[in-house]
């Protein structure tokens, strides 16, 4: 699974974006030091890409994790139902994962993650998530374990009948 976390990393996040084509994200953080990463909320992929086209959002690393910038965008901003110009996307992604200046640089994603998205429990039924996925109109969901750690994604895909019957008959078939 791919989780990014509360404060990230602009050249990694553009090595993310560039080499997969998933259409949102888990997010986690660490509460504690010593504690593990738990599930905080969802961010979709248009949503990224709008925050990346905003450098002036982007910000050095600080020793005791805080954040200087109390301006985030707006909503408006950086929910879209399509990406304005993908090429200056393209251009964009290129330049941070290639250009060093963007490996001591990072953003805030938590004024943008929706942390009321859904999850579910590892063991859930297989029935009452598609019902779920119908019901809200999902395209898809996280998974998490008894301690609220991101274990994996349920994609609309996965919910398809003949994948589904696949790959239940060859869980089920005698070894």
């Amino acid at each position: 699974v791919r989780v990014l976390h509360l404060k990230e990393n602009i050249a990694s996040l553009a090595r993310l974006l560039a080499s997969t084509s998933h259409g949102g994200f888990p997010v986690v953080c660490r509460p504690k030091p010593d504690h593990a990463e738990v599930f905080q909320g969802t961010i979709k992929r248009l949503e990224l890409c709008m925050l990346l086209e905003n450098e002036d959002i982007f910000e050095p690393e600080t020793n005791d994790g805080t954040f200087s910038s109390s301006h985030p965008l707006s909503y408006e901003k950086i929910t879209v139902e399509k990406l304005p110009n993908l090429s200056r996307l393209t251009m964009l992604l290129n330049r941070y994962t290639t250009d060093p200046q963007y490996q001591q640089l990072f953003i805030n994603l938590e004024p943008y993650i929706n942390k009321s998205a859904m999850s579910v429990q590892a063991h859930f039924s297989l029935q009452r998530t598609y019902i779920i996925f119908r019901t809200l109109g999902l395209c898809h969901l996280t998974v998490v374990d008894q301690q609220n750690q991101v274990v994996g994604v349920i994609t609309r895909k996965d919910l398809m009948p003949f994948p589904l019957e696949e790959k239940l008959r060859f869980h089920l078939a005698p070894q």
